[in-house]
């Protein structure tokens, strides 16, 4: 059979039976199981009893084979078969920090590729206040084909405002498996801190402790009833007096050590996403995005700050040099780098990785803006930060 036809074979499968989940029935004790759950195990076994060479080699080709979205969901298809497919997708799918490539849920939080950014792009509907991610260069560009990695919900509260982050367009319940996370600023909209829906390892730990009570036992950076944590802090500088000019703003990534970006340095890659939706318990998790020796918050994390734009003396404005992705001048348009100053200070930091652009953000039409990002940040804690840029804020 041709790989194309198998992958068909398995995608189709698993739509019907996807389409049989939504109805329920009871059977009585003894019967007998129905024809076609009979014909699901007996076509599933013959699946699962494929050699792992040729296991293997089938996911290689389709893998090596669709580079792109939407042809990307047929590597999904396969790990969607059962546990050995599985398990062997996973050894064969590369993480973005090595492929450039976002496959898997799970590829949203973890880092970018170290040399050419992943490029996407926001859509924003004023109306209802919701953010969509796309992956793309623009949506002329890949039109109706565009892959939905992240979506947002603005919500104003009595003292700030919140971005409900969630795998889904249309699902913001903090109660649904969709949601990952959020992005909170303070009353001034000078200072945003991004929440991530998992539990920190340490926070884990002192959670079994039973001979705290618990009021003891909630710690003041985690939300009980979420599960949430801080992971980044993001500042503008207060602008008083409304002088125009270029924002001014900084990024403290508290799971992120500036060794990250250390000749040789590492970090730490999740490999799966829990359900957060479920009421299981989460015991001691080490995936969550971006610590290495286990402690909710590094000893000295990274420090992004705004590339600072020039004066054009013939365009009479700010500018900055965005390789042509971004086209329309606007206030929120920026460009990260690590602070060469925290960076560069007896850490054995490399002049190049100082200079280079870690995230960049600009307008390219009415309510559509291109975001880059790379290593070591990720794409959920890439759009956070650029969601607080829509925020309005007397700032510079």
């Amino acid at each position: 059979m041709p790989l194309k036809n198998i992958v068909r074979e398995l995608r189709g499968r698993n739509n019907k039976a996807n389409g049989r989940r939504g109805r329920s029935h009871i059977a009585p004790e003894g019967s007998s199981p129905s024809p076609s759950a009979a014909d699901d195990c007996l076509y599933q076994s013959v699946w699962v009893d494929l050699p792992p060479e040729l296991l293997l080699d089938i996911i290689h080709r389709i893998e090596s084979g669709q580079t792109s979205w939407p042809g990307r969901r047929d590597v999904v298809a396969c790990a969607s078969v059962c546990k050995a497919w599985r398990e062997m997708t996973k050894e064969v799918v590369k993480v973005p920090e090595i492929s450039g490539l976002l496959t898997f849920p799970v590829s949203l939080k973890q880092p970018g590729p170290r040399d050419d950014p992943i490029q996407c792009f926001i859509k924003r509907e004023r109306a209802t206040g919701i953010y969509r991610l796309y992956l793309g260069l623009s949506p002329a560009l890949t039109g109706d084909k565009s892959k939905l990695l992240l979506s947002a919900k603005r919500v104003r509260r009595a003292t700030g405002v919140e971005f409900i982050v969630s795998l889904s367009g249309k699902d913001f319940s903090r109660s649904s498996s969709n949601y990952i996370g959020k992005l909170r600023s303070n009353f001034l909209g000078t200072k945003f801190t991004v929440y991530e829906n998992q539990p920190s390892p340490v926070d884990s730990r002192r959670s079994f402790n039973k001979k705290l009570s618990q009021t003891m036992r909630v710690s003041p950076w985690v939300t009980s009833s979420t599960h949430s944590y801080s992971m980044a802090s993001i500042l503008y500088e207060l602008n008083v007096l409304r002088t125009r000019g270029p924002r001014r703003m900084q990024c403290i990534m508290n799971t992120i050590p500036v060794s990250s970006i250390q000749e040789g340095g590492q970090i730490h890659t999740p490999t799966e996403l829990s359900n957060l939706g479920s009421k299981k318990k989460r015991g001691l998790i080490d995936f969550w995005s971006g610590n290495l020796g286990g402690e909710s918050v590094v000893k000295e994390p990274l420090v992004l700050k705004n590339k600072l734009p020039r004066w054009h003396e013939q365009l009479q404005c700010w500018c900055l040099n965005f390789k042509g992705r971004v086209t329309v001048a606007s206030v929120k348009n920026f460009q990260l780098m690590a602070a060469a100053a925290e960076a560069g200070k007896d850490m054995n930091i490399p002049e190049e990785e100082q200079e280079r652009v870690i995230l960049q953000f600009g307008k390219i039409g009415k309510d559509t803006f291109t975001m880059d990002y790379r290593y070591p940040i990720s794409a959920f804690q890439a759009f956070a930060i650029c969601l607080s840029s829509f925020d309005t804020k007397p700032v510079r």
